[in-house]
């Protein structure tokens, strides 16, 4: 599990790794402009993002999603950061003086070594690029997202950084047909 597992109900875990309180959808209730927008993706996405409980689950669900890209890209960055930003001062200073044989294979292992890092990171997290719940939720978190920014420019009393996350830039489509996340240990995430 996560670093999620035994946070009370109403907390939820940010990108910045800190426990950050949940606002209640009675705050967003009270801006018309964000209760507006709350109930058209909420039909649009078949979600009740006034419902608490359905909220939190959302947010631990983005949680768990982002932990695994985290992941990635910290495993991901130490060789694209030594064969990528590496490969300058390496030609500088000693590529340079060697053999156009020596320059010219240097050329093509670094270029294989990082096509290939890209190419296993892509396909590393394919699966879950492609899973439609996995999609849905992503595309439900960038709606909330949403609705939290309309709810502070509405005078809401909402941090400036709530959700504490970014969005999905990817996630735009919906899949009406696909099933919903599982909630881990039998139905409880706190």
């Amino acid at each position: 599990m996560s670093d999620q597992k035994g946070l009370e109900f109403g907390k939820f875990m940010g990108d910045d790794g800190g426990v950050h309180d949940m606002i209640s959808a009675s705050v967003i209730i009270g801006v018309p402009a964000a209760r507006g927008a709350a109930e058209r993706y909420g039909r649009e996405l078949r979600f009740d993002f006034l419902d608490d409980e359905a909220v939190h689950r959302l947010l631990f669900h983005r949680w768990e999603d982002n932990a695994t890209g985290r992941l990635m890209g910290c495993l991901g960055s130490i060789p694209l950061f030594v064969f990528g930003a590496g490969a300058w001062p390496f030609w500088d200073l000693v590529a340079s003086q060697k053999s156009t044989a020596f320059q010219a294979a240097f050329i093509v292992v670094d270029t294989l070594i990082v096509v290939g890092v890209l190419v296993g990171l892509y396909m590393w997290r394919r699966s879950s690029l492609l899973d439609p719940a996995t999609r849905n939720m992503r595309i439900r978190v960038r709606r909330y997202h949403k609705i939290a920014r309309i709810a502070r420019r509405g005078g809401a009393d909402i941090p400036a950084a709530y959700p504490y996350y970014g969005m999905y830039l990817s996630s735009r489509k919906f899949f009406p047909d696909a099933p919903e996340l599982s909630i881990p240990d039998e139905g409880k995430i706190a």
